[in-house]
Order: C-alpha cells, then structure tokens, then sequence
C-alpha cells in the first residue's frame, strides 16, 4: 500500500453546493480504489496567478491509501473534467506517510535532537 496526498481546485465559477457535489462523486470514486484518510476543505481561494482565464477556485486536499496505480482512474476523471481546474497528485515518502498515521504497521517518526 501507498500513501498519497491530492490536491484538487475545483472552477470557482461554480457554487458551493456544485462543489460539495463534485467532492462527494470524488470522495466516492477514491473509495472504490483505496482508503480516505482525511479530507481538508479549503474553500474558495484567489489563485497567484491566472489560471485558463479565472482567478479563484475551490481547494481541497485528500489523504489516502491506495495499491500503486490504482489512482490512474481517478486521474484520468480529473484531467478531463470541466469543473477541475487543476490537480496535483503525489504519493508520500515512507517517512512522512508513517508521522501522519497513513500506513498500518507503521511508527510515526519523531525527531529527536
């Protein structure tokens, strides 16, 4: 198993209840392919720079646990849905996944000075 962090922003053309429902399809297509942690809901943000014409958008940040490849479907739902404006998918090291408690079997690890 593989711990992953996404990061989604959803169009901030959208409303909140488009929103919340887009992330409850997302929410549920993660499920079938592996285990949701956590879910940090930012809200509506401006963004540094403009994106495709628009300048704020929705984030949200997913923790999970998933076999290796197993999120390729979930990508490839993001990169060609309208309401996402981007994603950003990356799977944590061994080390960070273990501090957050994403990996069973598994100690966090503490610094020590």
């Amino acid at each position: 198993m593989r711990a992953y962090e996404l990061m989604v922003i959803h169009d901030g053309d959208l409303d909140d209840v488009q929103v919340q429902d887009a992330l409850k399809g997302l929410r549920a297509r993660i499920e079938e392919v592996g285990t949701l942690a956590e879910v940090d809901y930012w809200g509506r943000r401006k963004f540094a720079y403009e994106i495709d014409h628009k300048t704020e958008g929705y984030y949200s940040v997913f923790e999970l646990v998933a076999e290796g490849g197993a999120m390729d479907s979930v990508e490839r739902v993001l990169r060609i849905a309208d309401d996402v404006v981007r994603h950003k998918l990356i799977r944590l090291p061994d080390d960070e996944a273990a501090r957050r408690g994403l990996l069973a079997g598994t100690t966090p690890v503490t610094d020590v000075d």
